[in-house]
Parts: C-alpha cells; structure tokens; sequence
C-alpha cells in the first residue's frame, strides 16, 4: 500500500562504487524550520556517510577490537582471580 506522504531525501553517491552506488538520508520534517540550507543538509549527510563508513571511533575502541580471544580470556581470568582474592580477605 502506498501512501501519500511526500518526504524529502538526500542521496550521496559513493565515491567507491565497487560495493554501494549511493546512500540515501530521509530528512526529518522538522529540519526545514530550523534554517538548515539544502549545502548544509548535503555536507552533514556527506560528513556522516564518512564517518559511518570508515568505522574509526576512536583508537581506544579499535584497540580493544584487534585484541585476540586469547587476550580476552586472560583478562576474563585475571579479573574472576582479583574478586576471588577480595572475597578471601573479607
């Protein structure tokens, strides 16, 4: 069923389109009241494709995903050894 509401979009071409030829934005309604030019809803659609894409949020958080299981485990470990040591002097 289709209905008749008319929303408006932004679309940003990949600048890579060996997996995805576009990203497609819905605009909220409300973000035409605010003042917000056309230049700047295509730059924060841009910005955010970006940002989204290249999945760096941050060094702390790429660090703990490149830890191997193994690394896990010992932290897993050492951590269940701590309370164990604490629960013993108590």
């Amino acid at each position: 069923m289709v209905k008749g509401i008319s929303r408006r979009v932004v679309v940003v071409d990949s600048p890579d389109q060996r997996y995805f030829e576009q990203a497609i934005f819905i605009v909220r309604n409300d973000a035409a009241g605010e003042g917000v030019t056309a230049q700047a809803l295509v730059e924060e659609a841009r910005r955010v494709a970006r940002n989204y894409a290249g999945g760096d949020h941050g060094r702390f958080s790429r660090t703990w995903r490149e830890l191997t299981p193994a690394v896990y485990t010992l932290i897993g470990a050492g951590g269940i050894g701590l309370v164990w040591m604490l629960a013993s002097l108590v």
